[in-house]
C-alpha cells in the first residue's frame, strides 16, 4: 500500500531489492493542463519564486561521501583507487504525458544498465539531474509516475536542481502543496526516509542541503544554482529590484564558494549547473529559435562574479531546451591561453525532444550546422572578455544524457543517444577539456 507519511531510514535506499519491470502505464491518469497552460501563460513570463536558504554556510559543500551513508567511506576508496569518477547527468526527464513514457524509460533503463554493466572503476557513482522532473508543474501525486517509478532500478544517488516545471505556483495552490516544497521533502531531507511520493518503492529521499548546493566528490566539484520559475529567462537574483520576490541568497552563496575553490587551490573539474541554459540557439537575422531562449543576464551576474573572485569554471550544464546543444565559449580570464569552456544543454531526457530551430511565417527551419559562430548570443553585456562562441553540436531528434568522466587532468562529457544496444554505439558526442589548462583536448 503506499505510504501516507515519511517513513524514517536508518540509510541511504537506492534502488529496489529486486529489480523490476518497467510500468507500462502511469498509476495516476494526466489530465491535459492544456486549459491550465492558456489560464496561466501571462504568468509564466512574469511570475518568480522565493525559496528559503540552504542548510550550513555559504561556503559549505555536500559529500557525495555523506550522501551514501555507512558505504561512503568505502565507496570513496573505490573511485579514489580508479584514478577516476564517471557520473550521469541530464534534465528535462517527466514524461507528462502517456505517449512519452515510453521515452523517459528508454533514458532511466539506459543509465540503469550502465550502471550495473559497466566494470568497477568506470561505473557512473550517481545521476545530477538539471531539473524539470515532474510536469506540469510539479504536483506531489505526478512524482511517483514521473520520478520514483522510471529511475526505480538506478543504483545510486541522485541528485537534482529544479527546473521551472519543479518551481511554478500555479494560482490557487495551498501553501503545503507548492512545487518547492514537494521538491524539497524528496530532495533536500535533512535524513533519509521515504516519503509519501515514492508509494511502495524504497528509494530514501535526497539530502542535499537546499535548492541550490554544492556537490563535492572526488575529482570533480559541482556548483548548482536554481534558475527559477519562468519560462524564461533563467533567474537566480532579484537583479536590483527588477524581481523582488527571489532572494539574493545564491550571489553570496556563488561568491563564496567561488573563493573557496580559489583559497584551496581546488585542481579538480569545477563545473557550473542551472536548468535555464545560458545560450540556447536562435539565428541571427531571421527565422526563429527552439522553444527557450539563451539567458544572457543570468550568464552575466555569474560572469561578474567569476572575474570579481579569479575562478571560472571548466563546463558549464544546463537542460529547460529540449534538445542537446554544445557551445565553446573563448574566454580571455588572464591566462597565458584563453579558456575554452564548454556550455552544454542537455534538455532531452525523456519529457520531449524540439527542433533547434522552429519554422517561421510558413518557411521551413533551416538547420544552423555544426560549429557555426554564435558570438551574437552573448547579449549586449557580459561579465568577462569573451572572445567568441561556437555551436559545436547539436542534436534536435534524439532523447539522451551525459556521461561525464572526471580524473586528475581531464574532463571528458560526453552526450549519449537513448536507444542505442551499446555504450560505444549511443555516444553521440564528446568534448575533453584539460583541467590545468582550460584548453579543449582533441577526441
Amino acid at each position: 500500500m503506499p505510504r501516507q507519511a515519511s517513513t524514517p531510514m536508518a540509510g541511504p535506499i537506492f534502488d529496489e531489492p529486486t529489480a523490476s519491470p518497467d510500468p507500462v502505464q502511469f498509476k495516476i491518469a494526466h489530465p491535459s493542463d492544456t486549459q491550465l497552460y492558456k489560464q496561466v501563460q501571462n504568468l509564466l513570463t512574469k511570475d518568480v519564486v522565493a525559496f528559503t536558504k540552504m542548510r550550513g554556510k555559504p561556503d559549505d559543500l555536500y559529500s557525495l561521501e555523506s550522501a551514501l551513508g555507512k558505504p561512503g567511506p568505502a565507496a570513496i576508496e573505490k573511485i579514489t583507487s580508479a584514478k577516476k569518477i564517471v557520473f550521469h547527468a541530464g534534465g528535462d526527464s517527466g514524461a507528462s504525458a502517456q505517449r512519452n513514457l515510453a521515452h523517459e524509460l528508454s533514458v532511466a533503463d539506459q543509465i540503469t544498465l550502465d550502471c550495473h554493466s559497466a566494470a568497477d572503476p568506470d561505473r557512473p557513482r550517481f545521476f545530477y539531474h538539471l531539473g524539470d522532473l515532474v510536469y506540469n508543474f510539479g504536483e506531489s501525486q505526478y512524482w511517483y509516475d514521473q520520478f520514483y517509478d522510471p529511475f526505480r532500478n538506478y543504483p545510486a544517488p541522485i541528485f537534482a536542481i529544479p527546473g521551472n516545471h519543479d518551481s511554478f505556483i500555479v494560482p490557487g495552490t495551498k501553501s503545503a502543496s507548492e512545487p518547492l516544497k514537494i521538491f524539497a521533502r524528496n530532495l533536500c531531507a535533512a535524513k533519509p526516509n521515504i516519503t509519501a511520493e515514492a508509494g511502495s518503492l524504497h528509494r530514501t529521499a535526497g539530502t542535499q542541503p537546499g535548492v541550490y548546493f554544492t556537490l563535492d566528490a572526488p575529482f570533480v566539484r559541482i556548483i548548482g544554482l536554481f534558475s527559477n520559475s519562468l519560462e524564461d529567462p533563467g533567474v537566480i537574483s532579484n537583479q536590483s529590484g527588477k524581481f523582488p520576490k527571489v532572494p539574493n541568497f545564491q550571489i553570496e552563496y556563488l561568491t563564496a564558494q567561488l573563493q573557496r575553490v580559489k583559497k584551496e587551490n581546488y585542481k579538480g573539474a569545477l563545473l557550473l549547473a542551472t536548468h535555464h541554459p545560458p545560450y540556447s540557439y536562435a539565428p541571427a537575422s531571421s527565422g526563429s529559435g527552439g522553444n527557450h531562449s539563451s539567458s544572457s543576464e543570468m550568464l552575466f551576474e555569474i560572469d561578474s562574479i567569476c572575474k570579481q573572485v579569479g575562478v571560472y569554471p571548466h563546463a558549464f550544464l544546463s537542460g529547460h531546451a529540449h534538445n542537446y546543444q554544445r557551445y565553446t565559449r573563448t574566454v580571455d580570464f588572464g591566462a597565458k591561453d584563453p579558456y575554452d569552456v564548454p556550455f552544454i544543454v542537455c534538455g532531452d531526457s525523456g519529457h520531449n525532444v524540439n527542433p533547434v530551430v522552429r519554422p517561421k511565417k510558413g518557411e521551413p527551419a533551416q538547420d544552423p550546422g555544426n560549429g557555426i559562430d554564435v558570438s551574437y548570443l552573448e547579449g549586449k553585456k557580459t561579465g568577462v572578455k569573451s572572445k567568441g562562441v561556437l555551436l559545436e553540436k547539436h542534436d534536435s531528434f534524439n532523447y539522451g544524457y551525459l556521461r561525464i568522466s572526471v580524473d586528475a587532468q581531464q574532463l571528458r562529457i560526453g552526450f549519449h543517444q537513448a536507444g542505442a544496444s551499446s555504450l560505444p554505439q549511443s555516444r553521440f558526442d564528446m568534448v575533453t577539456v584539460d583541467l590545468a589548462t582550460h584548453t579543449m583536448v582533441s577526441n
